[in-house]
């Protein structure tokens, strides 16, 4: 008689354990997911750039592009470049900014043009001066500045900052060819896109 009340209590508490386990495994399969908080950040919409890109290449014409680019990247938005084109006279590597016009020349062009012509804003703008976006200050240009004129890759851009260390400003944008591997015909292709200033 004792034997089987232990045994019915035992089977009761049994049931009980089970309950609990059973309660306990349906709440958890049932409770909603911890949502982890997300932190929404404004985002800013950058506009494309409006590159104009004429001269020798395939499809020459006006052409959007992501920010940042670099003319290699108009030019292949234009179908690449022709067989004729002066490689020797463009940096591909160089940075773009809206809004400017960029002619490929062709071999044995003479004179040879400006690759890149700036936009000129009207003299009411506020955000900057006309000078300041048609040329190059070569006293003030960093060497990433001086890159984007044609011409000047990065081994001449660092000669032109360490020429200026060593010897001061120039006084005139012709003494730019005293920078070594700097001479008559590359300065031919950017003296109407350099300017001195003290």
């Amino acid at each position: 008689m004792e034997s089987s009340s232990l045994k019915s209590w035992q089977i009761l508490i049994l049931g009980i354990l089970i309950g609990l386990l059973s309660a306990g495994l349906i709440l958890l399969v049932s409770a909603p997911p911890r949502a982890q908080a997300i932190l929404l950040l404004p985002t800013k919409t950058l506009r494309p750039w409006v590159i104009h890109l004429s001269g020798a290449v395939a499809t020459p014409g006006v052409y959007e592009i992501a920010p940042e680019s670099r003319l290699r990247d108009v030019i292949a938005l234009a179908g690449g470049l022709l067989p004729q084109a002066d490689l020797e006279a463009i940096n591909l590597a160089v940075r773009l900014n809206d809004g400017v016009k960029i002619r490929i020349p062709y071999q044995g062009e003479t004179p040879p043009a400006p690759i890149i012509e700036m936009p000129v804003l009207p003299e009411s703008s506020e955000e900057a001066p006309v000078a300041n976006t048609t040329r190059v200050d070569i006293n003030h240009a960093n060497a990433e500045q001086l890159e984007a004129l044609p011409g000047i890759g990065k081994t001449r851009a660092d000669a032109i900052v360490e020429y200026r260390q060593k010897h001061g400003n120039f006084d005139t944008i012709e003494q730019i060819q005293n920078v070594p591997g700097i001479g008559p015909t590359i300065f031919e292709q950017i003296r109407d896109l350099i300017v001195v200033t003290p």
